[in-house]
């Protein structure tokens, strides 16, 4: 079985508030007598499913095209979090009962829900990492952690849980589609545009079955 968790890009895809929105626009068009259909994209790196890069809050030169591979791809554990969990929390990640030696971490939260009521308009009360949850994976050995929402940091305060998680070198990937997927072990792939000098990239993020792989 292979999950997509890639949300599709589109003009009235939410972005954050301030960025600019996605613009996709054909430039050739063969119904109007061009030999081929050519479209032009503009968009901030970060839009839909997407990876941060330490440089995206550490302003210190480690982009996205310098992503260590070996963290983007490998073995991964899905986690369901109960809808009462408002914040994702040291206290909440300890009882969610995340087996020991995972280094890729998909959280899917009560942000399904979010996507369902409104999947073009920006929700600002989306479930997030707490600072002191994102010292909770740093401390776990945390590789990579992704999120059903578009920042894996709270809107009021987004610096500190990015800057724990960036500064350490963990990826973060943001915007995942996990409403279908159930918890679990799976093989992640998560492979973002290579862009020189990025502060982070959209992805497009797969999973496949552990079990089906044995």
């Amino acid at each position: 079985m292979i999950y997509d968790l890639t949300f599709t890009i589109s003009p009235s895809f939410p972005v954050w508030p301030g960025d600019p929105k996605v613009r996709l626009e054909a430039i050739a068009r063969m119904d109007e007598g061009a030999e081929a259909n050519v479209t032009a994209l503009a968009m901030s790196v970060h839009v839909g499913t997407h990876v941060d890069a330490p440089h995206h809050f550490m302003n210190d030169g480690r982009t996205v095209e310098n992503l260590p591979l070996d963290a983007l791809i490998g073995r991964c554990h899905v986690v369901h979090l109960p809808d009462e969990v408002e914040t994702i929390s040291a206290a909440a990640l300890e009882a969610a009962d995340i087996p020991p030696r995972v280094e890729r971490l998909l959280l899917r939260t009560r942000n399904a829900a979010l996507w369902r009521e409104s999947p073009t308009a920006f929700r600002r009360d989306f479930t997030a990492i707490s600072p002191d949850g994102a010292e909770w994976l740093v401390t776990r050995g945390i590789r990579l952690v992704g999120v059903d929402y578009l920042s894996v940091a709270p809107f009021a305060a987004p610096v500190p849980t990015h800057r724990i998680l960036l500064g350490a070198g963990v990826v973060v990937v943001e915007g995942l589609k996990l409403m279908d997927v159930p918890p679990g072990d799976y093989r992640l792939y998560c492979l973002p545009l290579k862009l020189a000098g990025a502060d982070g990239a959209p992805a497009r993020v797969i999973l496949l079955d552990e079990e089906e792989l044995r």
